[in-house]
């Protein structure tokens, strides 16, 4: 019996890489740690921060999108209000925040709710506040750390960067699963069973 799953059976957005469709797995000022659990399609707790940081924002992932690193593109969506776990959030494209996690590049797209008035009109990431782009790098770098992990943010980047970041993961999606999500396709070309 086919089932669904969020990364597979969603559409990433009729005007991406402008503007894509954001799954939320982690609301907002959390220290839960959830993400997609591949296999079922359902949201799992990882792990709970131990630390006093805490999500300096929506966080996700744009489906029918996938990286070097085996899951799908994550994405930090900025919105007034908190955005409950895997809500489905149009997503305005601004910039992007390019981390080395280990030895792996990780990039995190960053974006506004497009029905948010109080953030839809930043357009690009040189429009927000400095600070807020601070708290995402001491955030990722801090958490981190004390797992004993070392992250490093290593730039912030304008929205056509991130569009073609996008694009880069939308080729890769089709290229890796030329058949949507079948796991027998996933397995033969990943050897990651989903």
């Amino acid at each position: 019996m086919a089932h669904f799953n969020p990364w597979h059976d969603v559409e990433r957005g009729d005007d991406a890489p402008k503007v894509v469709n954001g799954i939320i797995e982690i609301p907002k000022g959390s220290k839960g740690k959830y993400e997609l659990d591949k296999t079922s399609g359902l949201l799992k707790l990882d792990r709970v921060l131990f630390s006093a940081v805490h999500y300096p924002a929506a966080y996700g992932f744009i489906p029918k999108t996938y990286c070097d690193d085996n899951d799908p593109l994550d994405i930090l969506v900025l919105c007034s209000v908190d955005i409950v776990p895997m809500c489905l959030v149009e997503a305005k494209v601004i910039g992007v925040m390019q981390m080395i996690d280990g030895d792996e590049e990780d990039d995190k797209i960053i974006a506004v709710a497009a029905h948010d008035i109080s953030v839809n009109h930043f357009n690009d990431i040189a429009d927000l506040p400095p600070h807020t782009l601070n708290e995402m790098q001491r955030f990722f770098e801090d958490y981190k750390a004390l797992e004993h992990k070392h992250v490093s943010v290593e730039r912030f980047m304008g929205r056509e960067d991130a569009y073609r970041i996008i694009e880069q993961s939308i080729k890769l999606y089709n290229e890796t699963f030329p058949n949507g999500s079948a796991t027998e396709q996933t397995t033969k070309s990943t050897g990651v069973e989903l």
